[in-house]
């Protein structure tokens, strides 16, 4: 085996059906890669789906006991036997030459890479509002920049960050940076993010070759549920909260006190936006922004971002 496919799911084997059938039209020969199926603490029944479709599917299924992304994607490090691990959010569905395409960038001359993050284009469940700021298209995990290159250089736009909704990791310098943050990441229906970038920097930080190449194509089922404002207005406040922790733990906590101030003076003026409806899209662009600034605010302070999202992970998700 050359690579290691891990899937990380919790309660969703439909879409999981959806992964493995991609993986099954393969350009490459099966026995080129082995497929590892996180289950991420799911209920009963969609356990037993899955297990069904991991027999199905010849993958080998790792069961966890407790919800968390992170937890789940460095479980699938420790139980990869190959070099590199290829990372696919359940809902991801790949190009038939996802994985010749992994391999290739994985063999091509220079520099051996410890990351590589690829392109994510939508598959809409429902289309995209009108109301939607074409500024966050990339908060549904969405990457559609053509081009090759390292991350945080000339030669990829600037802000391009990787998703691990399409990423493979070189697995000895995974686990040598300690894994992805238990921190950040997902917990159930909590919105916490960030943990592939805080990892994707340590490693670039550490004088590793962390790249760009949109030649690695999933494509992403962007769920109808999160074509509403209230969804919107939850992620971008989990996203200020995660920008604050994943700061501080690639240790720049200076760069938050600066920013503070700013994001203070926003919620002064624009404070009466949270008295509008979540469902509403009235004034978005300021609650968005709204949103945003007071999960920044809450964690530069010291709330227990993490704590607060393990609470939500007994939450069940919205249909």
């Amino acid at each position: 085996m050359d690579l290691t496919v891990c899937i990380c799911t919790h309660n969703r084997p439909r879409y999981v059906q959806d992964c493995l059938d991609g993986l099954r039209r393969q350009t490459i020969a099966r026995d080129r890669f082995t497929i590892l199926l996180v289950d991420s603490a799911s209920p009963e029944a969609a356990a037993a789906e899955l297990k069904s479709l991991a027999a199905a599917h010849e993958a080998r299924l790792i069961r966890l006991d407790h919800v968390g992304i992170s937890l789940a994607r460095n479980a699938g490090a420790w139980a990869a036997r190959t070099r590199f691990i290829a990372y696919m959010d359940d809902d991801a569905i790949p190009a038939t030459d996802w994985v010749e395409s992994i391999l290739n960038a994985i063999a091509q001359p220079g520099r051996p890479p410890a990351l590589i993050g690829g392109r994510i284009l939508p598959r809409w469940e429902a289309p995209l509002p009108a109301w939607w700021p074409a500024s966050l298209r990339g908060v549904l995990s969405i990457i559609e920049h053509e081009g090759c290159g390292e991350y945080r250089t000339p030669a990829v736009p600037g802000g391009l960050e990787p998703y691990a909704a399409n990423m493979v990791v070189h697995v000895l310098s995974l686990l040598a940076a300690g894994g992805f943050g238990g921190a950040v990441g997902r917990y159930g229906s909590s919105l916490l993010s960030d943990e592939e970038v805080q990892l994707a920097w340590a490693l670039q930080d550490a004088g590793y070759s962390v790249r760009y190449d949109s030649r690695i194509v999933v494509h992403h089922q962007i769920q109808a549920r999160r074509m509403e404002p209230s969804w919107l207005l939850s992620r971008m406040y989990w996203q200020g909260a995660s920008t604050v922790l994943t700061r501080r733990l690639l240790q720049q906590p200076e760069s938050v006190w600066r920013e503070l101030p700013r994001r203070l003076l926003l919620v002064c003026l624009l404070g009466a936006c949270a008295l509008i409806p979540k469902h509403s899209a009235f004034l978005l662009a300021a609650r968005w922004r709204l949103a945003y600034a007071v999960g920044f605010i809450r964690a530069a302070f010291g709330w227990h971002v993490t704590e607060a999202a393990v609470e939500q992970a007994t939450v069940p998700a919205a249909a």
